[in-house]
């Protein structure tokens, strides 16, 4: 198998394992091309016998306008793709289908299409995952939609158009405790450039995606708060129950 290029926005991570999984497992090499904190990434066209994984998060149940706009940047020639969106055991809506169709608008042809299931955002919820299992299975889903013939009929993303609201930030602002030694690491690596150098000033524009929190060495970035705290108890018992990953091809 050819090298494989995977393309994605994933503030915690979750999207980064599991198509870098992908990639893995198709051999052949792999480059990865992280849009994440990436405002304006450099445009580029794949050729028709190029490979292309892209990834991203869902938020309220469609693509992050932010990771939208980026990944747009890419284009291709009837270029082969899977597209793959990670949310965290609600439901992914409409995302997977918006993903599938801004590939198709850019040129390419999708052979595969998985949403896939990892840590929410908020809570404690279907924290393991995505898990061993769930990375194989991802891998093993990527080789058998990159050996579908090219005859095979489109593949059939489940969604709605037009799509439902989403895609925009949360309401939870992140805290900073007495913690914090203004490493700087939480301004650099904001998706949004919501973090002022002070490491502690947030702007409107934050998406409380929480990868300051994730990411602070010190532990000094969190939502340490009541309302949040309740919030996210209801949250993560009203999301206790497992759902699996779903792939078409």
């Amino acid at each position: 198998m050819k090298q494989v290029t995977v393309v994605y926005f994933s503030p915690t991570g979750n999207t980064k394992k599991s198509v870098e999984a992908m990639a893995r497992r198709l051999g052949g090499g792999e480059e990865s091309v992280d849009v994440t904190a990436v405002e304006n990434p450099e445009p580029r066209r794949f050729d028709r016998e190029d490979l292309v994984i892209f990834g991203a998060p869902v938020y309220a149940g469609r693509i992050p306008a932010v990771a939208k706009e980026r990944l747009s940047r890419f284009s291709g020639d009837g270029t082969r793709c899977i597209v793959a969106v990670t949310y965290g055991n609600r439901h992914y809506d409409d995302a997977l289908l918006e993903l599938a169709d801004m590939a198709k608008e850019q040129g390419f042809t999708v052979v595969g299409a998985a949403a896939l299931v990892g840590r929410h955002t908020f809570g404690s919820i279907q924290v393991d995952r995505p898990d061993e299992n769930d990375l194989a299975a991802d891998g093993d889903f990527a080789v058998r939609a990159f050996a579908r013939d090219g005859a095979a009929p489109e593949v059939a993303v489940p969604g709605n158009r037009p799509y439902r609201d989403g895609g925009g930030g949360g309401k939870f602002r992140p805290l900073t405790s007495e913690a914090c030694v203004h490493c700087g690491l939480c301004v650099k690596a904001c998706p949004v450039h919501a973090v002022a150098e002070d490491c502690v000033t947030l702007a409107d524009t934050c998406l409380s995606c929480f990868r300051c929190i994730r990411i602070c060495p010190h532990g000094a970035k969190n939502m340490d708060i009541p309302a949040y705290n309740a919030f996210a108890a209801a949250f993560t018992e009203k999301l206790q129950t497992r759902r699996e990953n779903e792939y078409y091809y």
